[in-house]
């Protein structure tokens, strides 16, 4: 078996590092919600509506979700700097490619590879700064400051969205990310530790492939399906072989000799309704993104500044939950503390709801902010909690990919679930916001009942 040496030295080098890393890291973060401020001005561009408009979010997180605990794999395998390196390349590639893309196929297919990018990147660069700091107040600093860097990001690209978008256009979203990158990979080049020699063990390719066919197929079929008309065959196709890659993932992770998810991992009942739960919560929490963006520009008419600078209350409540909540779950415990956010975040989507019909502005998408912002804050963390509960040394690195992947992809999945339905043609005479956050509430109420029956010692 491998065998990793702490890399741990004292002076300044360590914190370089960790300083090159969480850039990366802040950079793809950002790109998870900087394109939300900019889908109206992007479907302006291109001439494409809300509904197709959602493969600019969700194709950067189900190929980053579905790849990710292949990429943490496969770091592993041929050395965590290697792969690091070849991650924030594919990211940076794909970022120049998504900014001068002249079409709207290529431009989702940029932000496919972004997420394939990230999915190599971000499990080496993590793996390589917990092999830097030693166990105990060194590695709990450094780890609090990726994760600080993190939420930093994901707040930050609601703002820089508008910003950007409206004094550059939105290209320059994706662009202005690539002279970053490459400091990243020159950093890196320079102070990440070369790999040690190891021993080659065999990668599970077709659960990675699996893995990601079926919520792509998933998504491509609800997409389809939600269109009316045309060829109706093909949504079904994609949703019978999505059935069917998720099938053959079951069957072939039980056989793998080295798999991917190994099934002993879901024998932990706690752990298992967790990551359903985190899954159902991030669908809904993606959508209550994408709604009020849409609200916001279409709507109230704000323009991507302004629209950037109304979500400034989600984001400084994004900021003070994630503050908080470490401190409340040592009290109140992993279920209560999920529980809180996802009633928080159910009240969001019927405050979203209310708001359609008023045509609400910044001031009365207030509530909504706030309330979606606490429950984020609250569940994912409870639900977090739960999903590593009981974990070894063996199996913590792939608990962690789990419940990460449960989250990228049950956010993808959710958002065009309720969005595809709600803005569907079919449903022309119904308001689209509100069958879209009806949907995203039955989603939480079925989470909560899970979460209602976790049990964490």
């Amino acid at each position: 078996m491998r065998t990793d040496i702490h890399r741990a030295t004292s002076g300044l080098r360590p914190w370089l590092v960790l300083g090159s890393l969480s850039m990366l890291q802040f950079l793809i973060a950002v790109d998870v919600t900087v394109v939300n401020i900019a889908l109206p001005s992007i479907g302006a561009d291109f001439g494409v509506g809300a509904r197709e408009l959602t493969w600019v979010v969700v194709g950067y997180t189900v190929a980053g979700g579905g790849l990710l605990m292949f990429g943490g794999r496969l770091g592993d395998v041929l050395g965590r700097r290697r792969v690091l390196l070849t991650g924030a390349t594919v990211f940076g590639a794909a970022s120049l490619l998504a900014g001068v893309a002249p079409s709207y196929p290529l431009l989702v297919a940029a932000r496919m590879l972004q997420g394939v990018g990230e999915a190599l990147a971000l499990p080496s660069a993590m793996a390589v700064i917990v092999l830097t700091f030693p166990e105990g107040p060194r590695r709990t600093r450094a780890l609090s400051v990726w994760a600080a860097v993190a939420s930093t990001g994901l707040v930050l690209g609601f703002v820089l969205s508008g910003v950007i978008t409206e004094l550059l256009g939105w290209r320059w979203i994706f662009l202005v990310c690539v002279p970053f990158v490459v400091f990243v990979l020159a950093a890196g080049a320079v102070l990440v530790p070369t790999d040690p020699p190891g021993e080659r063990t065999p990668l599970d390719l077709p659960g990675s492939v699996l893995l990601t066919l079926a919520p792509l197929l998933l998504v491509f079929g609800i997409v389809e399906a939600g269109e009316g008309g045309g060829h109706p065959w093909v949504a079904a196709v994609a949703l019978a072989g999505a059935a069917v890659a998720g099938g053959l993932l079951v069957v072939v992770e039980r056989r793998a000799a080295r798999p991917l998810l190994p099934p002993a991992l879901f024998r932990n009942r706690a752990r298992v309704l967790a990551n359903v739960a985190t899954a159902l919560l991030s669908g809904a929490l993606s959508t209550s993104f994408l709604l009020l963006t849409f609200q916001l520009q279409q709507r109230a008419a704000l323009g991507p500044l302004a629209a950037g600078v109304a979500l400034l209350p989600l984001a400084v409540t994004l900021v003070a939950a994630a503050t908080l909540v470490p401190r409340v779950v040592g009290r109140w415990g992993a279920r209560a503390c999920a529980l809180v956010g996802i009633v928080l975040t159910a009240a969001g989507m019927v405050s979203i709801a209310l708001g359609s019909g008023v045509a609400a502005g910044a001031l009365e998408s207030l509530p909504a902010m706030v309330l979606i912002a606490a429950g984020m804050g609250f569940g994912l963390v409870g639900l977090q909690y739960a999903a590593v509960s009981g974990v070894t040394g063996d199996d913590a690195g792939v608990a962690s990919g789990v419940q990460r992947a449960a989250d990228q992809l049950g956010g993808s999945s959710g958002v065009t679930l309720y969005v595809g339905i709600g803005f569907a043609p079919a449903l022309s005479g119904f308001d689209p916001f509100v069958v879209s956050c009806a949907l995203a509430t039955a989603g939480l109420v079925a989470a909560g009942l899970l979460a209602w029956r976790i049990r964490v010692t």
